[in-house]
């Protein structure tokens, strides 16, 4: 303990130990392998594809995929992938390299805000601390009638304050929800920097209105944030941050004097002019059909509609947030009772770097709230959730350390926390131990669960969380409860390289990679003028289209793929053949006799035939 007290004496140490622990956890949890598993049917070549496509056809406007526009998002993270691909080629590390870019950033971000609190909130703490005991007690305590083993106080000026944002960014990016979109070539990972960035920026010119010239830099960075979350998925990259800050600023009673400080008419005029030259541009390419499409469809549609078939129960995004943030939402609850704002007038007289947990907690609950009443569910909606809920646990896992026992608020969030995320880990463990049998269901994946039993990563799993249940069950029973959250990440880290990483090259080897293997295939085979054609009644496996760097027909009722080849042939008279990819399964149903078509290659539950044009017609 001695030595980590040294240690935050030294600022320049403690500054560079920083630096290694956001490049060591974000390297764990983005980087590492980054590259080693393909792309991940179906949205992940979307996006891959189309950022190729602009590097082939030169065109930043306007996304292509298969030869179709793709107005789904905006261009940034096409640009993002494409700029990456010019640098360092095409293959899936370059696609997922802005989503790992903006995790680690995030995460970097997450532990500067918690380091730049730090003796700040806990003084805050401190002071809510005294509250907690009665106001005839506290003022016995200034008349030093109370004596100093009943006084709630730090255990350590520099310990809590070291250490809190080297555990927040460990939250922030060590979970389940982080590692699957900062691995993977999706937008959502870099809509969740830019959001998590205009919010945090916005916070550190709000905490700061004594430094002008600084609040105003802090200021400006919210604004070029929003611009970037509005060019990388639309108005929500305004609407989101917008709300949260409003109703955060509401509540404080503080709407009209930082309206003041905000800078409302340069910031968005910077706005616009960062993100609405892309808008006219595309506009006036496309009119009304990219209007209809992108923000008549994937945004008005999307919240007032069920689209794509994304439907899901009111409660939909708090079960995601419940297992895509495991283990660390198993201390949620402690942490969004302890900052439950219920004393407005006493947050109102505290400096304004001591309303972290505060803005936090907005931020949190109106990230849910806002989707929960979208009508579309889909499970990355959320996602911009998980760095306010790693500041509220990193927070509240602040105070149950800063104080000695004695408020019985935090008391019983612990204690509460406590058995809670014992009784999860003894829960981890038994899943991880009978996975296996739930995992067979995938018709994309029917070996799975023996692939994973073969490996033993099963048991792996259950000793790890077992092993984790018991150093907790110790913890308890010596009063070290707090200090349960380290149990966890030493636990997840084990878990994430021991059985996470080969899971998902198990998975890779089992779902994806025989599509790779019969694109590459399709490219060595492929005759002149020759289509390429996926028969499937599931969704569309568009990594073919980014692995052949062709595009591809989807037909998806089995049972026409007879007709919808002799149709092809006719309206294609100098087309002798056609290659079909499907799997036995719909070969049966698409009623194709052995006789119409040659089998060139099979790999998993995938076939290659060529089926010639004498053979259907």
């Amino acid at each position: 303990m001695g030595r980590l007290l040294k240690i935050g004496q030294k600022p320049t140490v403690f500054r560079m130990l920083s630096i290694l622990w956001v490049l060591l956890v974000g390297g764990l949890a983005f980087f590492w392998q980054l590259g080693n598993t393909g792309l991940i049917d179906e949205t992940e070549p979307l996006f891959a594809e189309a950022a190729r496509q602009m590097t082939v056809t030169g065109d930043w406007i306007t996304p292509y995929f298969n030869e179709q526009t793709r107005f789904d998002k905006p261009p940034l993270i096409y640009w993002l992938m494409a700029i990456s691909y010019q640098i360092l080629g095409v293959n899936e590390w370059s696609a997922r390299l802005p989503s790992a870019l903006a995790g680690l950033l995030l995460t970097g971000l997450c532990f500067y805000v918690l380091w730049w609190v730090g003796d700040r909130g806990e003084e805050g703490c401190r002071e809510r601390g005294t509250r907690g005991r009665g106001d005839r007690e506290v003022e016995r305590e200034g008349e030093g009638e109370v004596s100093q083993s009943n006084i709630a106080q730090p255990k350590s000026k520099i310990f809590p304050s070291s250490l809190t944002p080297f555990l927040g960014s460990a939250i922030a990016a060590l979970n389940p929800y982080m590692l699957f979109f900062g691995r993977t070539g999706y937008s959502d990972m870099l809509l969740n920097f830019c959001l998590g960035g205009a919010l945090l920026s916005f916070f550190l010119g709000y905490a700061q209105p004594e430094r002008r010239s600084v609040q105003v830099r802090w200021y400006l960075a919210l604004y070029v944030f929003i611009a970037l979350a509005v060019l990388t998925k639309g108005p929500i990259g305004i609407v989101l941050p917008g709300l949260i800050i409003a109703l955060f600023l509401a509540y404080l009673g503080k709407f009209r004097q930082v309206s003041r400080e905000l800078l409302l008419l340069p910031g968005l005029l910077l706005v616009v002019v960062i993100s609405l030259p892309w808008y006219v541009l595309v506009t006036w390419r496309n009119g009304s059909t990219y209007l209809n499409a992108f923000f008549g469809f994937h945004n008005i549609e999307r919240f007032t509609q069920v689209v794509n078939d994304h439907a899901g129960p009111w409660f939909y995004h708090w079960v995601v947030i419940l297992l895509a943030f495991l283990p660390w939402s198993l201390f949620l609850p402690g942490a969004i009772v302890r900052f439950l704002p219920r004393s407005r007038a006493y947050w109102q007289e505290q400096p304004r770097p001591t309303h972290l947990p505060v803005f936090a907690w907005f931020w949190f609950f109106s990230v849910l709230s806002f989707f929960t009443i979208a009508s579309t569910k889909y499970f990355s909606y959320v996602l911009p959730s998980v760095a306010a809920a790693a500041i509220l646990i990193a927070l509240w896992w602040r105070d149950t350390i800063v104080r000695l026992p004695g408020t019985q608020p935090i008391v019983r969030s612990l204690t509460a926390s406590s058995v809670l995320s014992l009784a999860g880990t003894v829960t981890l463990a038994i899943v991880c131990y009978y996975c296996p049998h739930w995992l067979d269901n995938d018709s994309s994946m029917p070996n799975l669960g023996d692939r994973i039993q073969q490996a033993g990563l099963p048991m792996i799993g259950a000793v790890i969380w077992g092993t984790g249940a018991i150093a907790g069950a110790g913890l308890w029973l010596s009063r070290r409860r707090p200090w349960l959250l380290v149990t966890h990440f030493v636990s997840f880290v084990i878990f994430l390289g021991f059985v996470l990483i080969p899971v998902t090259h198990i998975i890779d080897v089992e779902r994806q990679l025989p599509l790779r293997q019969i694109a590459q295939t399709v490219v060595q085979s492929e005759r002149p003028n020759e289509a390429v054609i996926m028969v499937d009644d599931g969704f569309d496996k568009h990594s073919l289209v980014f692995y052949t760097r062709q595009s591809i027909r989807y037909l998806d009722r089995p049972r026409n793929t007879i007709a919808y080849l002799q149709q092809w042939f006719q309206q294609k008279p100098t087309a002798q053949s056609v290659l079909v990819i499907l799997s036995p399964r719909i070969l049966q149903k698409s009623k194709l006799s052995p006789g119409q078509y040659q089998v060139i290659r099979q790999d998993g539950i995938y076939q290659l035939i060529r089926v010639a044009r004498e053979g259907v017609l």
